[in-house]
């Protein structure tokens, strides 16, 4: 799911490429990404483009007339640009916004089609779609720590919450906490002020240098490798693969269609976090340590030690 540095960016190259142009027409290619009725989506036909919004991991492109048209990108939805229109892609396609110079071309690779378009009237009308998250870039050290420990939950849990913060997903999550060195399991009640300054620096310093890492290889032109797992990333995604840090394989924990990634040696003091599904497959078998991973992954463990 494209997050905050994604995000940043495609808003500023959006602005760049069709910012002040005229859009002359919208063209839908799945009924299931436009979700709204009223106002039609022809009413934003022949209007400019004044600007271009971030809500959370939201996109609110704002025309004449008080219009305001919100996409958001779920999981797999992703944006092009085309000098020209161009047929809009049978199986990946979902929308094209023909400006006068060029088309913007919404894609969504998943078959489930969650991406979704809203245009509303009026500023007003924006509230339904805010979560209210706390904007990281932009908060105090109070304000972020008064955030996290508003409700007890697992760091992890807390990060990705879009009531409690802005803008982080699944991705960026695993990140901020290894930067941070601290443990995805770790209730956020219970940090004290040295771990929650370390997170909230690890936070804005990791959203900082992806964004610009993101623009600056984006340069003049338009994102075109948005993607939730980047060869620069320290943890995420990088499953039995050497922490950039301390060397140690990473470890991760799967649920339902994500992950948490993490090292257990910069995090979790050498501990191994519990992946429920196996964890209660395997009960007294799963190990604890990385030593006794690896023992377990040993040909020649000793009789009796396992099974």
């Amino acid at each position: 799911m494209p997050e905050y540095p994604d995000v940043v960016v495609y808003i500023e190259r959006l602005c760049a490429f069709a910012g002040g142009r005229r859009l002359n027409r919208v063209r839908i290619g799945s009924i299931f990404v436009l979700r709204t009725a009223a106002p039609p989506i022809s009413a934003i036909e022949g209007l400019t483009l004044i600007d271009v919004e971030r809500m959370g991991k939201r996109l609110v492109l704002v025309f004449e007339r008080d219009l305001f048209l919100v996409l958001h990108l779920m999981i797999s939805g992703r944006l092009q640009w085309h000098a020209k229109a161009v047929a809009i892609p049978k199986k990946r396609g979902l929308a094209a916004l023909d400006f006068e110079n060029g088309t913007v071309m919404i894609t969504e690779s998943s078959t489930q089609k969650r991406a979704a378009l809203h245009l509303v009237q009026g500023r007003a009308a924006l509230v339904a779609f805010d979560r209210g998250g706390l904007e990281v870039m932009e908060a105090t050290y109070d304000a972020f720590a008064a955030a996290i420990r508003a409700e007890n939950h697992t760091l992890k849990r807390t990060l990705t919450d879009p009531t409690i913060l802005s803008g982080i997903g699944n991705a960026y999550s695993d990140e901020i906490l290894h930067h941070a060195r601290l443990s995805p399991f770790l209730l956020s009640r219970n940090l004290n002020d040295d771990q929650m300054t370390r997170l909230y620096e690890a936070a804005r310093g990791v959203l900082a240098e992806f964004t610009a890492r993101i623009r600056q290889e984006a340069g003049d032109s338009f994102p075109t490798s948005v993607t939730a797992f980047r060869d620069d990333m320290a943890v995420h995604g990088r499953y039995g693969r050497g922490c950039p840090t301390c060397g140690t394989p990473v470890q991760r924990i799967q649920y339902a269609t994500n992950e948490t990634n993490y090292c257990p040696v910069c995090q979790t003091e050498g501990r191994l976090l519990a992946d429920r599904g196996l964890s209660r497959l395997l009960k007294d078998d799963w190990p604890r340590t990385l030593e006794e991973l690896e023992e377990r992954k040993s040909p020649h463990r000793e009789p009796g030690r396992g099974h």
